[in-house]
């Protein structure tokens, strides 16, 4: 079998954002001229996640779908949005101390702890079966990528592996 990489980048916000890496997906796929395999759409990032879920027709006032908002409402009743330190457990002083000291972050940057259990409990990975030169999404199907930091707007890459 045969492998190929690749990646593209894409910009959050300062609230949970979602992409639909789709047609980016898509484009690898067709350079690689792969026609049975799997694709591997990857997130390297922490506090993010890649899963499919079909597109919604409606939008909010942010532009954002309806079903994706609606994901982000209920991981709020499960995993409440990090306000304040000592919220959660994680970050400890150690952790804020090397942030700060040996990363050169801000210390609330530290207070993510909630998109790093939104990211553990969504996935960061989704598994695609490409036949006859088509990812197998079904009929609404999309690729998401989300990223549910809130703390800091950050440029993210996608990581795409494709085998075949």
């Amino acid at each position: 079998m045969a492998t190929m990489h690749g990646e593209f980048k894409i910009q959050s916000d300062r609230r949970p954002t979602f992409h639909d890496v789709t047609e980016e997906v898509e484009s690898l796929v067709q350079g690689s001229g792969f026609k049975d395999g799997i694709v591997l759409v990857y997130s390297q990032h922490t506090t993010c996640s890649v899963f499919v879920q079909e597109q919604s027709d409606d939008v909010d006032y942010w532009g954002e779908q309806f079903i994706l908002q609606d994901t982000v409402d209920v991981l709020e009743k499960i995993i409440p949005t990090c306000r304040k330190a000592g919220q959660y457990r994680h970050p400890g002083p150690r952790h804020i101390e090397r942030a700060v000291g040996e990363r050169g972050e801000e210390a609330f940057w530290s207070l993510n702890t909630d998109a790093h259990l939104r990211s553990v409990l969504l996935g960061r990975s989704a598994s695609i079966p490409l036949v006859e030169g088509a990812m197998q999404l079904g009929e609404f199907g999309r690729i998401y990528f989300a990223d549910f930091d809130q703390v800091r707007a950050r440029e993210r890459t996608v990581r795409v592996q494709i085998v075949g």
